[in-house]
């Protein structure tokens, strides 16, 4: 059973969404569960960019759960949009697939080698499995279950008798005016294009004219199944619609308020579902939200059918450390899923959870995840001691829990930097990896790896799948007698001193102690000398110290933190390699 808790701190934006939204349902739908919705389209992999019209809503939503309100998160899975093109990087994917083009994404067939029936119920998949993982509470809807069983047959009518208010709404957006006869139909739905990859506006499909004058609604062609079709004629007061198929010359006649083989067009589905769901709050790309977008003239339009645009936010664009703005028809761009194998459900909802929608933000899956580890430990920290600010507790909160309870956590969370040293010295050696774990904390060990995962895990993950073969560590097997003959008397010092301390400084503490301790030592200060206390060619002293172990030890200038890799390599063989 759900927990009811206290709000959180009022000073962050999620509290304030919730209390908006609160009062706006009231007046809307006084006693009825409050509604936020998300769209997504199954048409490639859903990424991180898509995944922030699904958090924006979640966090408000589990913000008014919390405060005892019934609410339903609906996420739209637009299934039954055209298959656009073939997006590039997915796997068992070729232009073959090309001939599918205009389809329905469920009549698409599913990438080789996928067990899901068709094309959509393949990305969905992964993306069902990472909010799982997430904590995301919502339910789904298809639109292909929607549209094919007649659920807005009354609503699709309704947009054709009104087919001239919609018209005339969209024209004072229109840049150009449409020519008097036409003879194709702009593809379905490329408002889709623009929340995945931003290319404008203009690109967004509001319907077309042609014989029949404006329509604004697509036939899925009853032969190739393409909505490459032109309505050439109908009748208002029998429904019977006329088309043919621009792309196999099929043709037929059919009642619309009988036939369920076809959708309304972008700009007027997506007022549609407004009304028909009764939505209140649902962001928008900032694609949708320009001058004459979706959004925009969705707010005029959704009045036909009864109903009120929904509050929300304009979220900006979500980044990766590297890459450029990501695109799921390009392919190769980090999912939930990927970002999930190498990063716990906690730091992916923090991220999400600490900007404001209208700004943007990178994820990392370089060495800059390492840092926001850091970042994310010092702040569990202050929650813990209680130095945190309203609204980085506020954050941490809905990072860790929902209204349903907390997500399960890492027993003992080690530095991720650490645990990722770890892994990439070992190599996927557990009873290696224990013995190292257990020497960081001599007067606290670990007993079992289970203590320090998933984050052992993901960090593992990270150094197999995101750390270049030429950047991992591999010890030396034997010591490299060039470089230690060529050593000058002071050098051969740093290095007897360091062997010397090994054995009553073995523990992380211990380690990092001597290893910055030696060169303070070698210039006549002490080992404890604070660097207030020391001039500034200490710390050069130091990185030739430590330049000269990592050769030592590595055969590279860098390596993993040194004490982290003295523990690894353990005391005898530094020992062998240091020539001591």
């Amino acid at each position: 059973m759900p927990i009811v808790a206290q709000s959180t701190e009022t000073t962050d934006w999620v509290s304030r969404f919730a209390d908006e939204v609160i009062e706006e349902s009231e007046r809307r739908a006084p006693g009825k569960p409050v509604v936020v919705a998300s769209g997504l389209s199954p048409s490639g992999p859903i990424h991180l960019g898509n995944l922030r019209e699904v958090m924006t809503p979640h966090l408000v939503a589990d913000e008014i759960r919390r405060r005892g309100h019934q609410v339903r998160h609906l996420i739209s899975w637009d299934d039954y949009d055209r298959y656009r093109k073939v997006p590039a990087g997915v796997a068992g994917v070729d232009d073959s697939w090309g001939e599918h083009i205009g389809k329905p994404l469920t009549s698409v067939p599913a990438p080789k080698g996928s067990s899901y029936p068709n094309w959509a119920e393949h990305f969905k998949a992964s993306m069902v499995e990472a909010l799982a993982e997430l904590g995301v509470e919502f339910d789904g809807i298809s639109q292909t279950a929607q549209y094919t069983s007649g659920v807005y047959r009354e609503q699709i009518l309704h947009a054709i008798k009104h087919r001239g208010d919609i018209d005339a709404i969209l024209d004072q957006y229109r840049t150009k005016k449409a020519p008097a006869k036409k003879q194709s139909q702009k593809p379905l739905d490329e408002a889709e294009l623009e929340a995945a990859e931003g290319s404008g506006a203009a690109a967004e499909d509001d319907g077309s004219s042609g014989a029949a004058g404006y329509f604004p609604y697509k036939p899925y062609c009853g032969n190739c199944e393409k909505d490459l079709t032109t309505v050439t004629s109908y009748d208002d007061d029998t429904t019977e619609l006329s088309y043919t198929c621009d792309a196999c010359g099929f043709s037929e006649t059919v009642r619309l308020s009988e036939f369920n083989r076809g959708k309304l067009v972008w700009k007027v589905d997506w007022p549609m579902r407004w009304a028909y769901e009764g939505v209140v709050f649902e962001p928008s790309g900032v694609d949708h939200s320009s001058p004459g977008s979706s959004f925009q003239v969705g707010g005029q339009i959704v009045g036909i059918f009864g109903g009120k645009q929904p509050i929300g936010p304009m979220y900006a664009f979500v980044g990766i450390s590297g890459m450029a703005k990501m695109s799921s028809s390009r392919g190769g761009v980090p999912t939930p899923g990927d970002a999930l194998k190498i990063m716990e459900p906690q730091l992916l909802r923090w991220l999400y959870a600490r900007r404001r929608p209208n700004q943007s933000f990178k994820i990392a899956f370089d060495q800059e995840i390492q840092r926001l580890y850091d970042e994310w430990d010092k702040l569990d920290a202050k929650v813990a001691d209680g130095s945190a600010l309203p609204a980085d507790i506020a954050a941490h909160a809905r990072a860790v829990r929902t209204a349903a309870g907390e997500l399960p956590r890492t027993p003992r969370p080690m530095p991720y930097r650490t645990l990722a040293s770890v892994a990439d010295i070992t190599a996927g050696h557990e009873d290696q990896a224990l013995r190292i774990l257990s020497e960081l904390d001599p007067a606290n060990p670990i007993a079992a790896l289970d203590e320090v995962r998933p984050r052992l895990d993901k960090a593992e993950a990270w150094i197999n799948t995101q750390v270049p073969a030429d950047q991992r560590t591999i010890v030396r097997d034997e010591p490299d007698a060039e470089l230690l003959k060529s050593l000058d008397e002071a050098s051969r010092q740093s290095l007897r001193l360091l062997a010397d301390g090994l054995a009553s400084h073995w523990s992380l503490d211990g380690l990092t102690h001597l290893v910055y301790g030696v060169p303070k030592v070698q210039a006549g200060f002490s080992a404890d000398a604070t660097p207030k206390e020391l001039p500034p060619e200490i710390k050069t002293a130091q990185r030739t110290f430590f330049a000269l172990l990592y050769h030592l030890l590595v055969g590279r200038d860098t390596g993993p933190r040194l004490p982290t890799l003295l523990l690894a390599v353990g005391q005898e063989r530094v020992r062998a390699l240091l020539g001591e």
